[in-house]
């Protein structure tokens, strides 16, 4: 059984944005004729499409004693306590508190995040930052796989 499992999909704005994109490539091709225009449209919203698609595929699970974010899997032993943010606290440590060694899963349109210290001293990364949308499961599910 997964304890917590979250994709941090993309908002739908994006895949607005993604039309558009497609829309604008049709106008682009608009002068050299009807096939340019319908390959600008439909190649231009498709490469837009999977560029947000691509981005939004971020997953967080908690699963086999592991964090998995992204593409890095973390064995719980050399994690701390999860420390729950709100969206206030979690833009402070995406800006000025943020420190370069951390593992940062970082989506801007998600407000909320947990962050995590790494115990584990050979590692030199100071914390695991993830943008998450339920910061409360997944400190709870952290802490009960650990327990």
């Amino acid at each position: 059984m997964q304890p917590y499992e979250e994709r941090l999909t993309a908002p739908r704005s994006w895949w607005f944005i993604a039309v558009l994109v497609g829309i604008a490539m049709a106008l682009i091709l608009l002068p050299l004729g009807k096939l340019p225009l319908l390959c600008g449209l439909v190649g231009g919203g498709a490469l837009a499409a999977v560029a947000v698609s691509s981005y939004g595929s971020a997953r967080i699970r908690v699963v086999g004693g592991a964090l998995i974010a992204g593409d890095a899997r973390i064995p719980l032993e050399a994690l701390g306590v999860p420390e729950v943010l709100d969206a206030e606290e979690a833009r402070a440590w995406r800006t000025h508190k943020a420190d370069t060694r951390a593992f940062m899963l970082l989506r801007g349109y998600v407000r909320t995040a947990v962050r995590i210290e790494v115990t584990d001293p050979a590692d030199p990364t100071p914390y695991v930052y993830l943008s998450t949308r339920s910061p409360e499961r997944l400190a709870a599910a952290l802490t009960a796989v650990r327990a």
